[in-house]
């Protein structure tokens, strides 16, 4: 046999490797773009970014460190350079596609930050396989702009699992609805009529304002914003406002709620603030044919009777009052049950009328 040269001895002392075969190395180098593994053959082997990882414009230094010993799958044994081109991601890929059949097969909530923002949906990656989450299951609510996502860690789970047609199809609107459901729940055994609860404004409309009392949402309807009368619920609301209100009522999976507290009910001290024969002030808020009705305070309307605005005849109270316009008169008459109040302007003419009279009558009786 003849002497082996010693190349010849170098070549056999390397082993051998073949495309798509699992090796394993040591870092000796690391570039922003570019990692060098000694793998125990001839030549050296590559793993260029884009076979790193899928994250675009990663510093690959940040990541990887000289002596560092890591697994990679052979793409090329040469490639043209007499390097061997490995590949990281795709190993990782493998790994992860059975990682995620694992939490398919076993509805397993996952998380991961959202890697990229599609037109059609989120993008996220987990041991470097993707996940595509539709835009129809990113939430349970329409969302139209889902850049509110990117780089953003969220919960999902596992919805269609099928790696040879790349379809691994994630879904987290599944664990908002779950979610949800345990909340209003919890919320519909603790709270009851009468209960006062705190809130974050939804929405706010003309008629009313959603409120989510964490686990549904209840109406405060602009009936029930105040004692008084509210004309335009956005100018005392607005979205993320936190508030405290009444359970007025509840019905099914419907909370109606109140910001009428009885504590502060106007009506509580209304006989003793507007009893008969009590000169008032309040501003003209309405007027009928008939008359016109003045509120005293939020919560407290009188009626001032067209028959009782002068002395002389009027024949419609917006001949000579006006809205807003602010009025003093007396108190003729009070009913609590049916909470009506009437007011005169002329009864307070005629005690002013009487007084004088009285006055004369006596200056006559001195002389």
């Amino acid at each position: 046999m003849s002497e082996m040269s010693f190349e010849q001895l170098l070549e056999e002392s390397f082993k051998t490797i073949h495309n798509g075969e699992v090796v394993e190395g040591t870092v000796i180098r690391v570039k922003e773009d570019e990692i060098v593994l000694n793998i125990g053959y001839k030549a050296d082997g590559i793993i260029t970014r884009s076979e790193y990882t899928n994250t675009p414009n990663v510093d690959l230094t940040t990541l990887v460190h000289e002596g560092d010993v890591m697994q990679a799958k052979v793409l090329k044994v040469n490639d043209g350079e007499g390097q061997v081109l490995l590949t990281y991601k795709r190993l990782a890929a493998e790994k992860g596609n059975k990682r995620l059949e694992e939490a398919f097969n076993n509805k397993e909530v996952l998380k991961a930050k959202v890697a990229a923002v599609l037109e059609g949906g989120l993008s996220v990656i987990i041991d470097e396989a993707r996940i595509f989450i539709p835009a129809s299951l990113v939430s349970d609510t329409y969302e139209k702009n889902l850049a509110k996502y990117a780089g953003q860690e969220i919960e999902f789970v596992i919805s269609e699992f099928n790696p040879k047609r790349r379809r691994i199809i994630g879904d987290r609107k599944q664990l908002i609805v779950e979610k949800k459901k345990a909340m209003q729940k919890e919320l519909f055994e603790r709270i009851s009529v009468g209960m006062t609860v705190e809130g974050i404004v939804k929405n706010v409309t003309d008629f009313g304002v959603f409120i989510d009392l964490g686990g549904a949402d209840g109406l405060l309807h602009i009936s029930e914003m105040s004692w008084g009368r509210v004309d335009n619920p956005k100018k005392l609301f607005k979205v993320g406002d936190s508030v405290k209100v009444l359970i007025k009522e509840i019905s099914g999976e419907k909370i109606a709620l109140s910001l009428k507290f009885e504590n502060t009910n106007p009506w509580l001290k209304a006989a003793e603030n507007y009893a008969v024969g009590t000169v008032v002030t309040g501003k003209v808020a309405r007027m009928t044919d008939f008359g016109a009705f003045v509120e005293l305070e939020p919560g407290v309307d009188a009626l001032l009777h067209v028959s009782q605005i002068s002395k002389e005849h009027v024949e419609k109270p917006s001949d000579v009052l006006s809205i807003g316009e602010e009025v003093t008169a007396q108190v003729v008459d009070f009913n609590l049950e049916e909470k009506k109040i009437s007011l005169s302007i002329k009864a307070l003419h005629a005690d002013d009328e009487a007084a004088e009279q009285k006055e004369e009558n006596v200056e006559t009786t001195e002389e």
